[in-house]
């Protein structure tokens, strides 16, 4: 959990948040809400399928489209997230974020959350397998 201090004295453009960083799958916190993040990620091509044990994980596409592959007791099935929809992994679904063209998400989940879950695959060298990094880092 980063102790650092979120300014909430100004309003945060979005836009000129992502464009300050190039790093994919490297989720930066924007600010907080209660004893969650609010957190901006570029992202691009595959995340790993993992899981988050504890907790609900919430997608907003701000721009692109995010493709969402979901291991249920049903079986597997994809959801497919254009610009502007919303989506929550249920705590305990074993899923796997996409973005063949590339895309901008919004993530929503408790502070200190690793991107990659409580447990998942091997984790490739271009993710930073982190809690987020404050906006500017």
């Amino acid at each position: 959990m980063s102790d650092e201090p979120i300014d909430r004295k100004e309003p945060i453009d979005l836009g000129r948040a992502l464009a300050s960083f190039d790093a994919l799958w490297s989720p930066r916190i924007v600010t907080r809400v209660n004893d969650y993040d609010v957190r901006v990620a570029k992202v691009r091509g595959e995340h790993l399928w993992h899981v988050h044990e504890d907790t609900d994980e919430f997608f907003l596409v701000l721009d692109g489209e995010l493709d969402i592959a979901l291991r249920e007791p049903a079986g597997e099935r994809t959801v497919r997230l254009p610009r502007g929809a919303v989506f929550t992994v249920p705590r305990g679904t074993e899923h796997r974020p996409s973005a063949p063209g590339g895309a901008a998400i919004l993530l929503f989940e408790p502070t200190g959350t690793p991107t990659v879950g409580d447990r998942h695959d091997e984790i490739p060298d271009h993710v930073d397998a982190t809690t987020g990094h404050p906006l500017g880092s």
